[in-house]
């Protein structure tokens, strides 16, 4: 997860985002750390005015391949590959 680095990235400190989002500061520190909901993950791109992917994934670890884009787990470091159409 990236939340942490876009929070920062868009110029925020933790507790600033957590106020934006009407959160305390230890629930934003959870989430952060913890595996955020769909929802909760649309909530926070929204309030950063980014996509949802880019809270899991950076530009820099997205690879244009011919068939399609190729993105390196965070979690086990394997290549996924999207076929775009």
């Amino acid at each position: 997860m990236r939340i942490k680095e876009v929070i920062k990235e868009k110029g925020y400190t933790q507790k600033e985002f957590a106020e934006k989002l009407g959160m305390s500061t230890v629930g934003l520190a959870q989430i952060v750390a913890g595996k955020p909901s769909y929802t909760t993950l649309e909530k926070i791109a929204g309030a950063l005015g980014v996509e949802i992917w880019e809270l899991l994934v950076s530009k820099d670890e997205i690879v244009g391949k011919k068939e399609g884009l190729s993105l390196t787990c965070p979690h086990c470091g394997k290549d996924i590959n999207i076929k775009v159409e």
